[in-house]
């Protein structure tokens, strides 16, 4: 009898301390590769977090612990509270070691320039110094230690394993400086290291602040009523279903729906919206946005943890995990051309002294040379500082992208094609007209029709039942209710079988087409209502065009989008109505969900990379058929959080263009960032070929190429509209 073990899977979050660079990425993989159990490993760089995916049977959290740990990086079970409540020691090591190591520089140097009239020549021309004063070797032994405490644990993990990284070539390069007695050069190498590592740091704690203040507007406690008084309780401890009271000036603790009183309401932090929006009674409002001068009071809908705002943060989080096609591009293109360049170095410190006599020092400092500057730290960093900064500017400008290649995609896209109902449209039709058919009286038709649509959920529907309640029709009993997808619904209704749906849907029945509904809709779309037998009644709806979607398409074009087509299952004569207004190149009407996926298709192979904008509720085919699916929030904010690649949070139609511009952004400052990193190093090369450039001036160069792409990244996050 065959058996199976079911492998079990758990995941654990870890805080990495000393994650500042993908360096130590790479250190971590290598020393959890060869163990068994390990599945996944995710970093966010960022905020120093490791999300590890294994087999507790196989292998233990604390084991894995020990493994990052015996990298040199200090590694526990991430905590929150923890994160925001370090020791002194953790928050300012590396800066009082930077300004140890830099004092005892400062002092060689002055040392240097009282016993030697020629400073200037002996930090920039590699050239042995004989006699050098007494105190100097103390001086730089004292800066090259505290300069590179650092940096030893790490480079011994890296011997240890014989895989070469920046930490260990610097480890090279300073035993190297000091064997050769270049004791002040070796000094200001470990200083510059240890300075460039603490402004790194730096860089990276401002990407972080960016990204946890999504957290920070959230308040801690709330005013919670029971019966004829109120009590402060913590947010996270509030029930869904309790009653909040939201003063002037304060932030809403939970989602919920107001149930007394009215308020404007500024929720930019979820929508991107600019202006306060109006809130009353059953209005919908979501933690963390601001109350205005009104007093509310809510019922809460969903715990804190469940909250819009907490999904949002969680995701935010979460797509940092997912690598970029360019970032895994450069990780790869990195594995070949680290072997590379130390196998250059290597010939470069051997090949001289061997078939010319060369100094064998002389050489072997400028294979040491070569070999700093070719570290692929300010390659490698590139890309992730630019996508983390790029999705979190996006996030508050009320665009969820739910990764880096889904905004490097954005950046491509060729061709967009839109839904019609509830993105170019307002979603909320109106009933234009009634009109009974074959002897039938509208309170009938009425009747028979509201118990149909009061379980379909579209839009439609509920535009017939807001309708029927106007005339004061109740609907009848409901039996048998059945979707028909694309089409309509059928159900039983007093013991006879009705439907509802398009024309499309009579048509099949064999029921002949009423000439009022080719000729008296006025652009409206039409159902139909009725039995197998005959047409009841036909129902002309009409659906506002949403007043910003012409000027959207314009700022679409303006981008360079070669494409724009509507695809609907609306009737041709509305999705003509509809476009004329809006100005798209091209309309496909009466298609159901497998005909837009497959219009989808088409588009692609004509256009290449295409972006479908649907409601996330109905266009879930055409959005997987496309190169981006972007779904537009609104009033189905919950489900389309759950679908699509991009969520326009407020569903206002001016953030697609954003997306593009910000996304093609994106790409251009990455490609920035991958051309000063390959041109600095390719400069100092050739310096270094001749003879001129010396071990400081590669570390200077190597973390110069490093501070400037993570600087240069970090322009994203002022992402304007």
């Amino acid at each position: 009898m065959l058996s199976s073990k079911v492998v079990e899977r758990t995941q654990a979050e870890l805080k990495v301390h000393g994650l500042d660079c993908a360096e130590e990425i790479s250190l971590i993989r290598r020393a959890l590769d060869e163990y068994r159990g390990v599945h996944e490993l995710n970093f966010d760089v960022v905020r120093g977090k490791m999300l590890v995916d294994f087999d507790p049977h196989a292998i233990t959290l604390a084991r894995i612990q020990q493994a990052v740990s015996a990298t040199g990086l200090r590694c526990e079970p991430w905590n929150e509270t923890a994160e925001r409540k370090q020791s002194f020691w953790h928050k300012h090591a590396k800066v009082m070691l930077a300004a140890v190591s830099g004092s005892s520089l400062a002092a060689a140097i002055a040392v240097q320039a009282a016993t030697s009239g020629d400073l200037v020549r002996s930090l920039l021309v590699h050239e042995h110094h004989a006699g050098a004063p007494v105190a100097l070797p103390w001086l730089s032994l004292a800066a090259i230690v505290t300069g590179a405490v650092f940096v030893l644990p790490k480079a011994w993990f890296s011997f240890r394993r014989l895989q070469p990284d920046m930490n260990a070539l610097v480890m090279i390069s300073l035993v190297g400086a000091v064997y050769l007695g270049e004791w002040l050069e070796g000094a200001t190498l470990a200083f510059l290291f240890a300075l460039a590592a603490l402004l790194e740091t730096f860089s990276l704690a401002r990407a972080r602040k960016a990204v946890t203040s999504l957290m920070a507007v959230t308040p801690g406690e709330a005013r919670v009523i029971h019966h004829d008084h109120e009590h402060k309780v913590a947010v996270d401890k509030i029930q869904v279903g309790a009653r909040v009271r939201v003063r002037p000036g304060e932030r809403i603790p939970c989602d919920g729906t107001v149930v007394t009183g009215s308020s404007e309401v500024n929720q930019a932090m979820i929508t991107g919206e600019s202006l306060p929006v109006h809130k009353g009674l059953g209005a919908s409002v979501f933690a963390g946005t601001m109350n205005g001068d009104g007093v509310l009071e809510i019922r809460t809908t969903k715990a804190a943890t469940d909250s819009t705002l907490a999904r949002i943060i969680r995701m935010v989080e979460g797509v940092q995990h997912r690598r970029a096609p360019s970032e895994q591009f450069v990780e790869k293109f990195s594995r070949y051309y680290t072997p590379t360049m130390i196998l250059l170095a290597l010939l470069v410190a051997v090949i001289p002294p061997l078939f010319t006599g060369a100094d064998w020092g002389d050489w072997f400092y400028h294979g040491m040379v070569i070999l700093l500057i070719s570290c692929p730290c300010a390659l490698v960093i590139s890309t992730p500082v630019s996508i983390v900064a790029a999705l979190a500017a996006s996030a508050r400008h009320g665009v969820l992208v739910k990764g880096g290649a889904f905004l490097e995609e954005a950046g491509r896209v060729q061709a967009v094609a839109f839904d019609k109902t509830g993105v170019l449209t307002r979603g909320e039709p109106e009933v234009r007209q009634l009109i009974p058919l074959n002897g039938h009286a509208e309170d009938e038709v009425l009747e028979r029709l509201a118990a149909l649509e009061l379980h379909s959920g579209h839009p439609l529907g509920r535009a017939i039942l807001a309708y029927a309640e106007q005339r004061g029709v109740r609907a009848g009993a409901l039996g048998h209710f059945q979707v028909k997808r694309g089409r309509g619904a059928e159900a039983e209704v007093g013991g006879r079988k009705f439907w509802v749906g398009s024309l499309r849907m009579m048509a099949e029945k064999g029921l002949r087409v009423p000439e009022v509904a080719q000729n008296g809709t006025n652009g409206g779309t039409v159902v139909a209502f009725g039995t197998d037998e005959e047409v009841w009644a036909l129902i002309s709806l009409a659906d506002p065009v949403r007043e910003e979607a012409r000027e959207a398409i314009e700022a679409l074009r303006e981008l360079g989008i070669g494409h724009v087509v509507m695809l609907t299952g609306d009737n041709q004569q509305t999705a003509r109505a509809v476009a004329e207004r809006i100005g798209v190149d091209d309309t496909k009407a009466e298609l159901l969900p497998d005909d837009k996926a497959r219009a989808v298709d088409q588009l692609r192979q004509r256009h290449g990379r295409v972006a479908m904008v649907g409601d996330g509720v109905n266009d879930a085919q055409a959005m997987a058929a496309a190169s981006l699916g972007i779904a537009v929030g609104g009033s189905t904010l919950d489900v389309v959080l759950e679908t699509a690649d991009v969520v326009l949070m407020s569903g206002n139609l001016h953030h697609l263009p954003f997306l593009l511009r910000h996304a093609r952004r994106t790409l251009g400052i990455i490609r920035e960032n991958v051309i000063i990193a390959l041109a600095l190093k390719a400069v100092f090369l050739v310096m270094a070929t001749f003879g001129v450039a010396t071990l400081w001036m590669a570390v200077a160069a190597d973390m110069g190429a490093t501070l400037l792409v993570t600087f240069n990244g970090l322009r994203l996050l002022r992402a304007r509209e």
